[in-house]
């Protein structure tokens, strides 16, 4: 019969606590953000090609995307073995950067690659925007990674294809496009900051039909609801909003590079900037030890509210720029 030692036993599992417990934090070691333009011109001057319009937004996308799948740790969120299985605050972020990169590419899919409505799709942004849309937490047959890492290929040769004269790849830097990505990412940062506010509960009016008196909708709703974010949900809700707001800097970067002349011509470069000081306030250092909810203008800190308002005037800030991108 195998005798086990008690003591070897306890120092073997206090040794794998131990070793998961720094590897735990070395992993939620939240990624910097990157120079877009110098990563441009860097990756310009590796493929051997002139950064053509769209070279700029693609490099963003491949580098936010590359960086989820490699950086400490890989992709954390479909881990199943410890000490990831037990994080959160990474799975989170990850989630909050990868639902602007599928925002971003159905866009390069619908709009930004195509001259008109009835354009032909570029072949890979077709193959592209489907496999990013693939489940975030399949860790086997196929892994969530491997679907990524198609995308990523994809996407890499699309932007190896724009570059090339002799392809018939295009990205159309119009003030239109970029009208139509703006309202993707309207709609996630208002619903990001929503939940973000409601960290707190409050009532609110039911405002759903408002300005439409011949409006209706599925299912009655009461006329007073609380809304309020699960205790247990504050921090996840919290580092989606951060990891969102990660990936949507180095797009909003791109942008300043490939949309240049329209923004400029729209008087709407300083307006670009400004949102992009914004929510770099949002990757701020936490210096709390955890995401604290503190009751309104009660003595402790609420972390939520702090960053619903950074999101809040950057997605204010983005309706305007929308609405004058759309003037004449």
């Amino acid at each position: 019969m195998i005798k086990f030692n008690k003591n070897i036993v306890a120092g073997v599992v206090a040794g794998v606590v131990a070793v998961g417990a720094v590897l735990s934090i070395w992993w939620d070691i939240e990624p910097d953000v990157a120079n877009v333009k110098q990563l441009s011109i860097e990756q310009a001057q590796k493929l051997g090609v002139e950064p053509v319009t769209g070279f700029a937004t693609m490099t963003a996308v491949i580098s936010v995307t590359d960086t989820l799948l490699n950086k400490p740790g890989g992709y954390l969120t479909n881990d199943k073995m410890y000490p990831s299985v037990l994080m959160d605050n990474m799975p989170a972020f990850e989630y909050g950067a990868l639902q602007q990169i599928r925002d971003l590419s159905l866009v390069l899919r619908n709009d930004l690659s195509r001259s008109q409505s009835q354009s032909i799709e570029d072949p890979d942004l077709v193959k592209a925007q489907p496999s990013l849309n693939f489940s975030n937490n399949s860790w086997i047959f196929p892994s969530t990674e491997s679907e990524y890492k198609k995308a990523l290929a994809h996407f890499e040769q699309y932007r190896t294809r724009l570059a090339n004269p002799a392809s018939d790849a295009q990205f159309y830097a119009r003030a239109d496009n970029l009208a139509e990505w703006l309202k993707e990412v309207e709609k996630r940062l208002g619903s990001l900051s929503q939940r973000l506010s409601a960290s707190v509960g409050q009532e609110r009016l039911n405002t759903d039909l408002a300005g439409d008196s011949a409006a209706t909708q599925s299912t009655g709703m009461a006329a007073n609801q609380l809304v309020k974010t699960s205790w247990w949900k504050l921090d996840d809700v919290f580092y989606e909003a951060r990891g969102s707001s990660w990936a949507l800097i180095h797009f909003l970067k791109a942008i300043e590079i490939d949309f240049h002349s329209v923004l400029e011509k729209k008087n709407a470069l300083v307006s670009l900037q400004q949102i992009i000081r914004e929510l770099e306030q949002t990757q701020e250092t936490i210096w709390s030890p955890m995401i604290l909810n503190g009751s309104g203008f009660g003595p402790m800190a609420n972390h939520s509210l702090v960053m619903a308002n950074y999101i809040s005037r950057a997605n204010a800030a983005i309706i305007d720029l929308n609405t004058l991108l759309q003037q004449g």
